[in-house]
């Protein structure tokens, strides 16, 4: 089982659009990705987003690909300056849960877990990418990642 963690698609700016909505190319990117975790056979029990209207857009694309058992659901603790912490202790890595959020909170999730350190950068999301960590020998460790570009 895993836990996969993915930042938001690409957003229009706030000059544009004050909620910041996914712009064309973020939902493209997003419904790429979508259905190629879904060729991959991707199984994802449930989908939780901060909340923000980008992050919900993205959480919903990924659940109509997924099609995630216990649906899709706004969730507290993970917009961009939260305590990576406090959620770190409540993941149940035997869940497959899927965490759709924001920089920098993702990335610090991420050292985190791997490092026990938030300032120790272990890995650069990319915008609608995936970044499956998993459990292994007793430590967190990178599976895999599926990006929208490579380099």
């Amino acid at each position: 089982m895993a836990l996969f963690l993915v930042q938001h698609g690409k957003s229009l700016p706030k000059d544009k659009d004050p909620e910041q909505s996914l712009s064309e190319e973020g939902r493209a990117d997003v419904e790429r990705i979508a259905n190629d975790a879904k060729e991959h056979g991707l199984h994802v029990s449930r989908i939780q987003h901060s909340g923000k209207k980008r992050a919900q857009q993205t959480a919903d694309i990924l659940a109509s690909a997924l099609n995630p058992q216990g649906g899709v659901q706004k969730t507290s603790g993970i917009n961009p300056l939260d305590d990576v912490s406090a959620v770190a202790k409540q993941i149940d890595h035997t869940d497959n849960l899927m965490l759709v959020g924001h920089l920098p909170f993702m990335e610090k999730l991420t050292s985190f877990l791997l490092t026990g350190l938030t300032d120790r950068p272990m890995l650069k999301f990319q915008n609608g990418g995936i970044v499956c960590l998993d459990i292994d020998n007793g430590a967190w460790v990178i599976k895999w990642t599926l990006m929208p570009k490579l380099g």
